[in-house]
C-alpha cells in the first residue's frame, strides 16, 4: 500500500520490510529500481513531470527524510516509519553479502567510488563489488555496457536527484542489473569523504540540521522543507 503525499506515493513499510522487498526484487527476473525521496525531491517532482513519473513508477518508493513522516501525519495517513536510503543500502548489502550477490557503484567524483568499494568490502565480507564508475560521464552507452559486462545484480546509482531517478527509469533494463537504487550522496559517506551525522541526530530525525550546521550554504535547499509542509497542509482534508 502506498501513502500519497503531493502526488508521490510512498510505500508504507518498515526498514526490515523494505530490505526484504529489495531482496525479493533482486531475485525476480527483469529490471527494477528503488527511489528514496525526501521533501526536497517531492518539491522538485511538483514542477518536473518527468521526475514525478520516474519516482511514481519506481518499484520501491521509500520515505527518506523526517519531513515525509511529518507530512504523512499532517494528512492523517501516517507511515510506519522513516526508511533512509543509506539504512536501506546497508541492510541490503548485509543480505547480499550472505547470498553472494554483486554490486556496482556508480556516481560521485573520480576516485570516490573506488574508495567506497574498498571500505564496503571490509565492512561486508562476502559482498562482491562488480565494478565502479564515477558520475562524470557524458554518454550513457559506455556506462551501461560497463555495468552489464560486470554482471552486477545491483547498482547503486548516486547521480543526485532528480537525475538519478530519471536515469534509472530510462536505463534500468539496459544495465542488466536486477535492482538499481538511487542514493544521492551515499558514496561520499561510504568512502569516508563525508561523515554521517552522529547517532543522536539520526535518532531524532535531525540529520538535515547537522548537515546545515556543517555546511550553511545548504540553506537554500533546506528551505524546501517548510515549503513542503506548507503545501502538504494545504492538501489536508477537513
Amino acid at each position: 500500500m502506498r501513502i500519497e503525499i503531493l502526488g508521490v506515493g510512498f510505500d508504507n513499510i518498515t526498514m526490515e520490510q523494505a530490505v526484504a522487498e529489495g531482496v525479493r526484487l533482486i531475485n525476480t527476473p527483469g529490471a527494477h529500481y528503488a527511489v528514496t525521496p525526501n521533501p526536497e525531491i517531492v518539491e522538485v517532482c511538483r514542477t518536473d513531470p518527468e521526475a514525478m513519473e520516474a519516482v511514481r513508477n519506481a518499484d520501491l518508493v521509500l520515505a527518506d527524510g523526517i519531513g515525509i513522516i511529518y507530512g504523512a501525519k499532517l494528512l492523517g495517513t501516517p507511515l510506519k516509519g522513516r526508511v533512509t536510503g543509506i539504512g536501506f543500502a546497508q541492510g541490503l548489502m548485509g543480505e547480499m553479502a550472505q547470498n553472494g550477490k554483486s554490486l556496482f557503484l556508480l556516481g560521485a567524483k573520480p576516485g570516490v567510488a573506488e574508495k567506497a568499494a574498498d571500505k564496503l568490502r571490509a565492512a561486508y565480507p562476502g559482498l562482491q563489488i562488480a565494478g565502479t564508475r564515477d558520475g562524470y560521464f557524458q554518454e550513457d552507452g559506455p556506462v551501461l555496457e560497463e555495468i552489464r559486462a560486470s554482471g552486477a545484480d545491483v547498482a547503486f546509482v548516486c547521480l543526485g536527484a532528480p537525475k538519478q531517478e530519471k536515469w534509472m527509469r530510462k536505463n534500468g533494463a539496459a544495465s542488466g542489473a536486477r535492482l538499481l537504487v538511487g542514493l544521492g550522496g551515499c558514496l561520499d559517506v561510504f568512502s569516508g569523504e563525508v561523515q554521517r551525522a552522529p547517532e543522536i541526530f539520526q535518532r531524532l530525525g535531525l540529520e538535515w540540521f547537522y548537515r546545515l550546521v556543517k555546511n550553511p550554504s545548504r540553506i537554500g535547499r533546506m528551505m524546501k522543507l517548510p515549503l513542503f509542509l506548507l503545501h502538504t497542509a494545504g492538501e489536508r482534508r477537513p
